[in-house]
């Protein structure tokens, strides 16, 4: 009875153990992936964040641990390469015999074009949908099959500069692509992990409802504004507006956040004062002086709004929050 209860105490010890390892090691890139990938291992697992929550996510120097992450890395998911171009390599290097999914080159995922110029008044370009058979030629990234030829599906992404820099890689500011993102970790983490398959499907489901509610409330405090005129830092926010009825009047910055230029400065206090621009909207992962002095001499307010949530708390009621307080963000500016 005694050498019973000895090996019954040694099943315990080692239980935990052998369960924590079966959870795949996820890994992400920014704050909102982290909170959608955290939402489909609720109860399971808890996925690794990369670039540290409230920093640019366009210019970030990899860490120790970052490295130590994607070399244990089970899957990682990622925006893309337009969001993130320094950890192509990385992935590559690091992560070779990891399941990589880029997420804007999913299935179903709505792709948008950079606006160009001071003034997006004129832009055209959505694309809802028409990207699904160009996306046929990213091998692995869409069924996730074949691990080990990620290898060579990622190589052939070193061709795609030109597409990552045309392409608007902010594409989780789309509730819709929050959804579909959902399906496809929960898919993802099903196939390398089926004992928890339902798991991560009633996760998956739990959180696309959050999202649609969370919809319905900033469609609710959005109607009233729905032809207010703005600027915002960097064009970050097209997929925002795009699904909500919005459309703002120009962007300080380029798409990237790069510094503007003296030119694109004039352009935009141009286009502040010949439309009735109600609000200048900055970030905080950039210098506010940039937005006071292109505001400076009009009677425009301030506002901030962040594409990243980095006020919230990283978790996995992050992203629905981020996308209701820009909404709150923007309708807090309807008559100023």
């Amino acid at each position: 009875m005694l050498k019973n209860l000895r090996l019954l105490l040694l099943n315990l010890f080692f239980l935990p153990a052998i369960a924590s390892a079966d959870v795949p090691d996820v890994v992400t890139d920014i704050s909102p992936i982290y909170s959608l990938a955290a939402k489909v291992m609720d109860g399971i697992g808890e996925p690794k964040l990369i670039v540290q929550h409230g920093a640019s996510p366009h210019e970030y120097m990899l860490r120790p641990s970052n490295a130590k992450a994607l070399e244990s890395a089970d899957i990682v998911f990622f925006v893309g390469g337009g969001l993130t171009p320094w950890l192509e390599n990385p992935l590559k290097n690091l992560a070779s015999q990891s399941i990589i999914v880029e997420l804007m080159e999913t299935k179903n995922t709505t792709r948008l074009a950079y606006r160009e110029g001071a003034n997006f008044a004129s832009h055209e370009g959505h694309n809802h949908g028409g990207h699904d058979d160009d996306h046929d030629s990213h091998k692995g990234h869409d069924d996730h099959d074949d691990h080990e030829g990620h290898d060579d599906d990622h190589d052939s992404h070193e061709g795609h500069d030109d597409d990552h820099e045309e392409l608007d890689p902010h594409g989780w500011l789309d509730p819709e692509n929050g959804k579909n993102w959902l399906d496809i970790m929960a898919t993802t983490l099903a196939k390398i992990d089926p004992e928890n398959a339902n798991k991560y499907q009633q996760n998956a489901a739990k959180g696309k409802k959050e999202i649609d509610e969370s919809i319905s409330q900033i469609e609710t405090m959005l109607k009233p504004v729905s032809d207010m005129r703005f600027i915002v830092f960097h064009d970050a926010y097209y997929y925002f507006e795009d699904r909500f009825g919005l459309s703002a009047t120009g962007s300080i910055s380029l798409g990237d956040a790069s510094d503007p230029s003296p030119g694109r400065f004039i352009e935009i206090q141009d286009e502040i004062k010949r439309l009735t621009v109600s609000c200048v909207f900055s970030e905080p992962q950039f210098n506010p002086q940039t937005v006071q002095n292109v505001a400076s001499g009009a009677a425009i307010d301030t506002r901030v709004i962040d594409p990243l949530g980095s006020a919230l708390q990283v978790n996995s009621d992050l992203y629905t929050k981020l996308l209701e307080d820009i909404g709150k963000s923007i309708a807090s500016c309807h008559d100023h």
